[in-house]
């Protein structure tokens, strides 16, 4: 069955939502020019007091992209942008476009053998870092294409200092790099030639998570760019002047995307915090009143665990999405009920320049009677999206298969790796790996990544069910489930739990919690209680990492 944009399932939205979306822009450059042009004077980005405006940006840009020149980078190269949430990001991102270049965005978590991996597979020419990360770029750049380095401090562009984060951080500049300030002020006042972009060239190289297997650079183009920015806007209820609370990572699409490009659509400005603490986080919402922003659902669990939290600092947020891992309807619940704020689903990939599913702005996302999953949205404007079999064929409403997605935010293939892209996209479409489906309405369902299936005794089960029912318990923070080695079952079903601040539970109780919702071969036989649980950057459990310890012990 397929959930298009001529379904009936819609028809209690407006029509703008419902509508296919037409782009107004096709050139990631050309949307950013034509917020400076609206809003000149607009802050796009603050970082702990101090502002940059549009017009500084776009004059900084002009100067960095200039320097690209000079150096030699010419249309297609790559610039690698290998730093935090400063705003010497949007500096690099822009700078890299105006010099006719492709961006980047490399995990500042990235270590030596990670970071030489994206350099050498980008084949990228220049690497804009902080000099904070120098140590890890020493022993690497040598051995890739890299031949400009250029450094910057998260010291940089602040209003203020900040103890919590830069206590003991001092400027160093290192041998054979180059200052980014410095380049700027050297080429102050140039500009570079005119550059447009076709819609299908590509814009930004964003890395996969590589949590079910190795990293690969998907290729988002300016097309797919201005179509997601135009996406979140529209469907998440924003308007010109909007603050944007940037907590996702820049480096990651939905960052790119939820934070940047639409602070550029609009303009508006993206508040930056250098990298999560949740206690300076909570200081900038309370300082800039932010009204959107999109963070995984870890983050509004550590806000609403913050001793003295209250419903007024929070009261600015207007419009709130979740996504880069999947919302129970426990936490959803407890955070509306704790600060009177709902939160949004939604759903994307990389290879999808962030969401393909969403819950429209107001909606109110039903919760699956069955298996109680949270539904993450339904198709965004001009996406198709079927549930399909192991044959390939679709599956009726209800029946659980693989989500593929096809529209206009879905990336034509992966870097240089054509069998992969052939594999993941045939036809231009995408075979997401992740398993779900589809109600009568039309609202998708995620109910796990393939790779995660637990075989108990020949019976399946997908951890996500158990992981929803373990959070219903009012103890327990979150929780990961993973198949072990069982001689009996072959495999069997372990959680691994945190409790919330303040709160007891034991395993027995919770076992028995479980027991009491689940079929009996779904309930986990053992449970570990850990202060945290091993994630990625963006707030994905990290269940490999549980599961490939020995009989799943850490």
């Amino acid at each position: 069955m397929t959930a298009d944009r001529d379904k009936p399932w819609l028809a209690h939205y407006p029509p703008s939502l419902t509508a296919d979306l037409v782009p107004e822009h096709s050139d990631a450059l050309q949307m950013f020019r034509a917020g400076v042009a609206r809003a000149p004077d607009q802050v796009v980005a603050s970082y702990f007091g101090g502002e940059v405006t549009m017009r500084q940006l776009d004059a900084q840009s002009d100067a960095l992209a200039c320097a690209f020149v000079a150096a030699g980078i010419q249309r297609g190269d790559r610039v690698a942008a290998y730093l935090q949430n400063v705003p010497q990001f949007l500096l690099t991102m822009v700078a890299a476009w105006k010099a006719e270049a492709i961006m980047v965005s490399i995990n500042p978590m990235s270590r030596e053998r990670e970071l030489e991996k994206l350099l050498t597979d980008s084949g990228s020419v220049v690497l804009v870092c902080l000099e904070e990360l120098y140590d890890v770029v020493r022993g690497v750049v040598g051995r890739t294409d890299v031949r400009l380095v250029v450094t910057t401090s998260a010291l940089e562009h602040r209003g203020r200092d900040d103890d919590r984060l830069f206590a003991g951080m001092v400027r160093a500049r290192h041998e054979g790099t180059t200052d980014l300030a410095g380049l700027v002020e050297q080429y102050a006042g140039q500009q570079p030639a005119p550059v447009e972009f076709a819609p299908e060239e590509v814009a930004l190289l964003t890395y996969t998570s590589g949590t079910t297997g190795a990293s690969k650079g998907a290729m988002n183009t300016h097309g797919n760019v201005c179509f997601s920015a135009q996406v979140i806007r529209d469907w998440c209820g924003l308007r010109p002047g909007d603050v944007v609370l940037g907590v996702a990572p820049l480096f990651h699409i939905t960052g790119l995307i939820a934070g940047i490009a639409v602070c550029f659509l609009l303009p508006a400005e993206l508040v930056l915090g250098y990298r999560f603490d949740v206690e300076v986080l909570l200081d900038a919402i309370r300082e800039r009143r932010p009204t959107f922003t999109v963070a995984a659902i870890t983050v509004f669990i550590a806000i609403a665990n913050l001793p003295g939290v209250t419903r007024e600092d929070l009261a600015s947020l207007r419009s709130t999405y979740s996504g880069g891992a999947p919302v129970t309807p426990a936490w959803a619940e407890r955070f509306q009920q704790q600060f009177g704020i709902r939160i949004h689903s939604m759903y994307g990939l990389t290879e999808t320049t962030s969401p393909s599913h969403a819950v429209p702005f107001g909606a109110q996302a039903p919760v699956d009677p069955v298996s109680g999953a949270l539904a993450v949205g339904v198709p965004v404007p001009s996406t198709v999206s079927r549930i399909v079999g192991d044959d390939g064929q679709p599956l009726p409403p209800r029946e659980v298969g693989e989500i593929v997605i096809s529209g206009p935010q879905v990336v034509p293939g992966y870097w240089d790796k054509p069998e992969e892209s052939a594999h993941a996209l045939p036809g231009g479409e995408l075979h997401t790996g992740d398993v779900g489906f589809m109600d009568e309405q039309g609202w998708f369902y995620v109910v796990d990544r393939k790779k995660d299936l637990i075989n108990a005794s020949g019976y399946k089960v997908w951890p996500r069910e158990v992981e929803d029912v373990l959070c219903e318990h009012p103890a327990v923070s979150e929780a990961a489930v993973v198949g072990v080695p069982d001689e009996y079952r072959g495999e069997t079903v372990k959680a691994f739990v945190t409790l919330r601040p303040g709160a007891a539970a034991g395993e027995g109780e919770l076992i028995a919690h479980c027991r009491e919702r689940l079929s009996a071969y779904k309930y986990p036989r053992s449970i570990e209680f850990l202060d945290v649980l091993p994630k990625t950057v963006t707030g994905k459990v990290l269940r490999r990492e549980l599961a490939d310890t020995e009989g799943g012990q850490p």
